[in-house]
């Protein structure tokens, strides 16, 4: 029957009805968005580590807010760094969906949250306490605080998910992935709520390290604030930064069941691999632009349809050039193509929490019809053609916005979500 058809598509859209985060440049959802419109910086000085003298990279992210004070007296002793953050932005967004008391069925709600490196401090610091004063000084904790489920675990606790809760490694793609995920299991209707996304704590110096002996890393550290230059000519490397970015997802009918506000559709899911190398992407974006295509199709759109598109963005002479190829293989030069937005420059990179925090900047663009600039963006490397916003936030026309968020981790891990936006004059409850 044409209604039951029509009552299934309803049941098996995945929608957005709750977000937080915790970012270098807020606390929470409002502050970090605010500070994105006026193209603000996260990025500073870690001159009150211990270790920062000796190192090259003494610039990061660190969040603007610590996890603690939100936080309960046991979480703060068991929980990692990582799953502190994880476990901050998930309150947040819980909160946000209308989440809190509501009667749901623990069997139909699940996690998915995921990191690229889960908590490597927790493990070194397990590894000098071994060397320094024997295996019986070992924290007790080491095992379960370094483990890459340590996070979706903690914040399964925290929202009572019994439906599983998952954890996908995919370096820099991690975030992304579990959002594609919560998607999946909403689509095949194994759950009905999935509180998704990713958090990351890299700004330990054996991280930093290693990402500064591939030369990856900016080594700006004399102007912070300019470090992070994503597309920009004069780019010369990445900066890591702390956050965590959490998504309620839910079943359009589940959502609309109990009157939840609905920011938007994640209505297209594309993933693909380079299968070319383990750091350095395809040259061409050959994979970005097959993680885009996937998507558009699985949402039933075209590239013009298109709006704005959020950009992985790592600020990399190598991954900003393979990633602006791929933009361009689908959607023509920077005349034809999307908006394109750069959240890294701001906040510095998340690793797995980044495809998270970017896919909420990406939601509140189509809610408000706002996207935010690139920070530090002075001139287009003449390579690469892309239509980069920047300067101040661009307004979005249109009714039915739609927009695409790109991400791509190392080992060639690509995946593309497309977002269809509900305006906020018509997001009910009230808006943000």
């Amino acid at each position: 029957m044409p209604g039951e058809t029509q009552d299934k598509e309803i049941a098996t859209k995945a929608v957005v009805t709750g977000l937080g985060e915790t970012t270098a440049l807020g606390g929470d959802v409002t502050s970090t968005w605010e500070a994105m419109l006026r193209g603000a910086n996260g990025i500073r000085l870690l001159d009150e580590e211990p270790w920062a003298n000796e190192l090259p990279p003494q610039i990061g992210g660190r969040v603007r807010v610590e996890p603690g004070p939100g936080l309960e007296p046991l979480q703060r002793v068991r929980l990692s760094r990582t799953a502190q953050l994880a476990v901050t932005a998930a309150a947040e967004a819980w909160s946000d969906a209308g989440l809190d008391g509501a009667e749901l069925s623990p069997q139909r709600t699940a996690v998915v949250v995921s990191s690229a490196v889960a908590d490597m401090a927790a493990l070194l610091d397990g590894w000098e306490a071994l060397k320094s004063r024997g295996w019986n000084r070992v924290p007790p904790l080491t095992a379960p605080l370094s483990m890459g489920n340590a996070s979706a675990a903690a914040v399964s606790v925290l929202v009572n998910a019994r439906g599983g809760a998952h954890a996908t490694v995919n370096a820099c793609s991690s975030g992304t992935q579990a959002l594609a995920m919560a998607v999946d299991l909403i689509r095949r209707g194994t759950v009905d709520v999935v509180v998704a996304g990713g958090a990351e704590a890299p700004l330990h110096p054996m991280i930093l390290s290693s990402f500064a002996a591939m030369r990856a890393l900016s080594l700006r550290v004399d102007d912070p604030a300019s470090a992070c230059r994503p597309y920009d000519v004069g780019r010369d490397g990445m900066v890591l930064g702390e956050g965590a970015g959490i998504l309620v997802l839910e079943s359009e009918r589940h959502a609309r069941d109990r009157g939840a506000r609905i920011y938007a559709e994640v209505a297209g899911v594309g993933i693909s691999s380079d299968a070319y190398h383990l750091v350095q992407p395809e040259p061409n974006g050959t994979g970005t632009a097959m993680a885009i295509r996937a998507s558009l199709a699985d949402a039933g759109l075209t590239p013009a349809d298109v709006t704005h598109l959020n950009a992985n963005g790592v600020a990399t002479a190598a991954g900003d050039t393979a990633e602006a190829r791929g933009i361009r293989e689908v959607f023509g030069d920077a005349s034809q193509g999307p908006a394109v937005s750069a959240n890294k420059s701001m906040t510095g990179h998340s690793l797995g929490a980044a495809g998270a925090i970017e896919s909420i900047t990406t939601v509140l663009a189509l809610h408000h019809g706002m996207v935010p600039p690139t920070r530090n963006f002075t001139r287009l490397d003449q390579d690469l053609s892309i239509n980069v916003v920047h300067g101040r936030p661009l307004k979005l026309e249109g009714e039915q916005v739609v927009a695409v968020k790109t991400s791509a981790g190392f080992g060639g891990h690509n995946v593309a979500l497309t977002f269809r936006g509900v305006p906020a004059g018509r997001c009910q409850p009230e808006s943000r």
